[in-house]
């Protein structure tokens, strides 16, 4: 008889690609996944792991296995989602990964109202970039992620979750003030000769920034990097940069920066994801409902 456990070890070394991020995400020692992945190799009585390089690679029957284990664990959180939705009260635990302006615009409201709605609810939240939070609820870290979609720009989409749009805001050229501009600046090609802020590269809003200069026809001098949002507005408020941001970051904040429309207007998607085997999860789902209210608030 094959060793559940083991079997979902399995599965993560293949979601995660090391054995060090194995230990490292369930707070195992290295040497103790290798130990259960071999106790599995002879429950299985075939090779799972090949070296390759410094690290390790699954064979065809390791393969197998993570399927196998995929479509158990998906058969044990339908069934906890059914349980749960048998029950008179919504209760349970809500793990939720969101990006930053999503964490400032919607999560306060979308707690506020949780709480209201449904007292029984523990939404616990993460900050996390989209593209890795969506590998992370599909590896079950999370039970929902809140993510973005910038246009011309889509993080690899992992079968078994389910999609669902929550909102979309334009992503403008925002500009200093008037009197703080170093120089008299109205568009985004006057905005060429000037240091730009923009997030850290390998990111949707990075790659996205960085390809509507270039559609402009210059390259743009990213003076400054930060993925904190907070930080960008104000060094554009304080005249230190231009930046190209989305609206959802003044979500209840005045400003000061002169915000620009894009050529061809530009926007960015907002959504939620979950797995598919908790559709059925009430807490999930009520959470999942109360961020849409929100949004549309919004």
């Amino acid at each position: 008889m094959l060793d559940l456990r083991r079997l979902v070890l399995l599965r993560e070394l293949a979601a995660r690609g090391t054995l060090a991020a194995v230990a490292e995400a369930l707070s195992y020692s290295p040497s103790a996944v290798s130990q259960q992945l071999s106790l599995l190799e002879k429950e299985a009585g075939v090779p799972l792991l090949r070296r390759s390089g410094r690290g390790v690679r699954l064979t065809p029957q390791a393969e197998v296995l993570v399927a196998a284990a995929g479509e158990l664990l998906d058969t044990l959180e339908r069934a906890e989602a059914e349980l749960a939705a048998s029950a008179t009260e919504v209760r349970g635990r809500v793990r939720v990964a969101v990006f930053q302006s999503a964490a400032l615009a919607l999560m306060p409201a979308a707690l506020r109202e949780m709480g209201r709605r449904h007292p029984q609810v523990r939404v616990e939240m993460v900050q996390r970039e989209p593209e890795s939070a969506l590998h992370e609820t599909w590896a079950r870290e999370f039970d929902l992620v809140v993510a973005e979609h910038y246009p011309a720009h889509a993080a690899p989409w992992l079968m078994g979750l389910d999609r669902r749009d929550l909102t979309t805001d334009a992503i403008r050229l925002a500009l200093p003030p008037r009197d703080e501009a170093p120089t008299a600046v109205e568009d985004l090609d006057g905005a060429r000769a000037l240091p730009w802020v923009m997030e850290p590269r390998g990111t949707a809003s990075r790659h996205f920034a960085e390809q509507t200069c270039r559609a402009a026809g210059f390259e743009p001098e990213v003076r400054y990097e930060t993925a904190d949002l907070q930080a960008q507005i104000r060094l554009v408020e304080s005249g230190n940069a231009v930046a190209l941001l989305p609206d959802l970051v003044w979500t209840g904040r005045p400003t000061t920066a002169r915000l620009v429309d894009l050529p061809a207007h530009p926007r960015r998607t907002v959504f939620t994801a979950q797995r598919v085997a908790g559709l059925r999860s009430p807490a999930v789902s009520a959470f999942r409902d109360t961020l849409e209210t929100v949004a549309a608030a919004v």
